[in-house]
């Protein structure tokens, strides 16, 4: 998937799908994150490879839900530690957008552009399910990874700096 849609732009931001996934996975190394963490961040849009619904679909209105398909298409070759941040990454941005008021400004105009789609900022209800998530801390550090993952020609280690440590967080009965 990154050798056939990593060049494809990343939903209005300056970097590609493969430049923001680098990016995230290298601030999740320099971080001193566990392998697990750092594959999340390196895979964290998966979900948006998986589906064939345009760079624009945020503009069109469409949520493509990207962190559920991800989650769950990771679910199936890794483990909670990998798969559950993934899935949570959207939830931590609208966490964050509750808890931090100041979080929303710091967001890119693409990114507030899907927030609406996303639900906007949780509730109190939904501040406390996310909270009682034990991954969920995982998924706010990775929230933040992603953020701030949009730098164009950013020099980072490539895919095969990570292939290692995709293997080793690989289920082992997958």
């Amino acid at each position: 998937m990154f050798r056939d849609r990593g060049r494809d732009a990343y939903f209005g931001e300056p970097v590609s799908q493969a430049e923001h996934a680098l990016q995230a996975a290298h601030l999740g190394e320099v971080a001193g994150a566990s392998d697990s963490l750092i594959v999340a961040a390196l895979l964290h849009d998966v979900g948006h490879l998986l589906h064939n619904l345009g760079e624009d679909a945020a503009e069109r209105g469409i949520d493509d839900r990207h962190e559920r398909s991800g989650g769950s298409w990771l679910s199936k070759n890794f483990g909670p530690e990998v798969a559950e941040p993934v899935r949570l990454h959207v939830d931590a941005k609208r966490y964050l957008c509750a808890v931090e008021p100041s979080y929303l400004e710091t967001l890119s105009p693409a990114s507030k552009r899907s927030l609406e789609l996303q639900g906007g900022p949780m509730d109190p209800e939904e501040i406390a399910r996310f909270r009682a998530n034990p991954h969920h801390r995982d998924a706010v550090q990775l929230r933040r990874w992603d953020d701030e993952a949009k730098i164009p020609g950013l020099e980072v280690p490539g895919l095969d700096h990570h292939l290692g440590r995709i293997a080793s967080t690989l289920k082992t009965d997958a």
